[in-house]
């Protein structure tokens, strides 16, 4: 068998179902489509793409499918006409199989399931849900298209559950797809048709093996649906899966499956019990390496659960949009936006990936045109998460107030200088009147001591005046002669 990656075509030269899935897992198509009468399909960036120009025939299909067929698989496709089944291929990788009929003939698809598969953080995930896998009880849903990434990114909240926390953990799969190993926790992974008869049965008996953590493969019908509502209200941590678009829609879908007259009261239980609702849809990269990941994330908050419980879905998506900041949560939009703004995904690519294209293009252009002033630079990486608008609002919540930051530093810089200024020209007019006081006190100074030389010169004058008048009075007293003696007659001015 040819199986060369450079040919477009493949010449299918065996019709083994093994050698398929061997050409298959070479190429890393996601799907092998096997239907008569028409060379092997393989799906590759979401596309289908025929492999080999043989057709098959209905013959060779059987054949090829009733070969993996255990005898209980070949008795329920007798029965019910169509049987899901996990199939391993050692040293290749594991598939889920789904086998039915058309046009009376015997169809089936394989999808790939990698032994070893990502986590949160390969996966390319917001940091945000590895904070779910710390919850003690609640429901968390996984939503999204089929082929969207449900049963991987399911598969790896569980296993860094299992990693990190020691609990029990169930698992119910129609088929088991992707396994999980024990580690600090221990899982249990049982499979419909195999390990019991439906979800709703696993489902009663669950209860009874000690579970902290149950994981529903899918919600496919009311009973499902109730008893896992009522496992998450008594204590469990329950997730599960839907084939809904996004969060809001996940709401509505969980509500039309009760009768109108129980609807409120799963409102009220849903207010209660949500947690979490994971949307993702892949879409293809920039680059042309394959898919990435878009999320819608919905964190149950008071004003969400009051919301479900009014019944007010519509307004579910605004509350999300708003939230991104705070509660790290986002809309597809958002997330979308994000690979667009870290040059992930094209913005066209993006578009058509959108539930609400015209909104898309609206919020885009208002992002767009922040980048033209500066505040995103569009095509540079910025998060760990190419899909988490988060850090892009963060950015963006961060620029608005380095921006008032700013603008106020200007307006204080501003003010100070006009203070500096006046203090400067106070600085200036007290600097003339020192300078006139020193020079009132230079002319003082010098006028004082003008008058102590003054003062000293007439004191010196008076002091010869006074020596001068002192020696005259001792002349007119006559001290300056001796005294004649007794009986000298005394002369002068006292001799009267």
């Amino acid at each position: 068998m040819d199986i060369s990656l450079s040919a477009p075509n493949i010449r299918l030269w065996t019709m083994d179902i093994q050698e398929l899935l061997r050409f298959m897992v070479a190429r890393e198509a996601s799907d092998l489509h096997l239907k008569a009468m028409r060379p092997p399909l393989l799906r590759l960036d979401q596309k289908l793409v025929q492999a080999g120009e043989k057709p098959l025939t209905p013959d060779q299909i059987e054949k090829m499918v009733l070969s993996i067929l255990s005898p209980k698989h070949k008795q329920k496709l007798d029965e019910q006409l169509w049987v899901d089944l996990g199939y391993s291929l050692p040293g290749v990788s594991r598939f889920r199989v789904s086998v039915t009929y058309q046009r009376g003939t015997l169809a089936a698809v394989f999808r790939r399931i990698p032994f070893k598969f990502p986590s949160l953080d390969e996966w390319g995930l917001p940091e945000v849900l590895q904070e779910l896998t710390h919850l003690k009880n609640g429901l968390v849903l996984v939503t999204g298209p089929t082929g969207s990434g449900k049963s991987s990114t399911l598969a790896a909240l569980l296993r860094l559950i299992c990693e990190t926390r020691p609990v029990h953990i169930v698992t119910i799969e129609d088929p088991i797809e992707f396994l999980i190993t024990d580690s600090m926790g221990a899982i249990s992974q049982r499979e419909v048709g195999t390990d019991t008869w439906s979800f709703t049965d696993a489902l009663r008996n669950v209860l009874r093996q000690d579970p902290d953590v149950i994981a529903v493969g899918e919600m496919r019908d009311l009973e499902t649906m109730a008893t896992a509502l009522t496992a998450a209200e008594t204590g469990h941590l329950v997730f599960s899966t839907l084939h809904t678009n996004s969060a809001a829609q996940s709401i509505d879908r969980v509500m039309d499956m009760f009768p109108a007259k129980q609807q409120p009261q799963i409102r009220s239980q849903m207010a209660q019990v949500l947690k979490a609702i994971i949307s993702l849809n892949l879409v293809k990269r920039k680059d042309g390496k394959g898919l990435v990941a878009a999320v819608e994330i919905l964190i149950m908050t008071p004003r969400i659960s009051k919301l479900i419980e009014e019944n007010n879905i519509p307004e579910i998506h605004l509350e999300i949009e708003k939230s991104v900041s705070f509660f790290k949560m986002q809309t597809m939009n958002q997330s979308l936006m994000a690979l667009v703004l870290n040059g992930v995904v094209d913005a066209g690519v993006a578009q058509a990936a959108s539930l609400n294209p015209e909104d898309f293009d609206r919020d885009m252009r208002k992002v767009l045109f922040a980048s033209a002033n500066g505040e995103i630079a569009p095509g540079e990486e910025m998060t760990d998460s190419s899909a988490d608008f988060s850090k892009i609002a963060e950015l963006q919540e961060i620029k608005r107030l380095y921006d008032e930051s700013q603008e106020r530093f200007t307006q204080e810089l501003n003010q100070k200088e006009t203070t500096i200024q006046d203090l400067n020209e106070q600085l200036q007019c007290k600097e003339v009147e020192i300078r006139q006081i020193q020079d009132a006190t230079a002319d003082s100074s010098t006028g004082i001591e003008k008058a102590r030389k003054e003062t000293a010169f007439v004191k010196k004058d008076l002091e010869g005046r006074l020596a001068k008048l002192q020696i005259r009075v001792k002349e007119l007293t006559g001290n300056a002669n001796p005294d004649p003696g007794p009986g000298t007659t005394k002369r002068g001015f006292f001799s009267r």
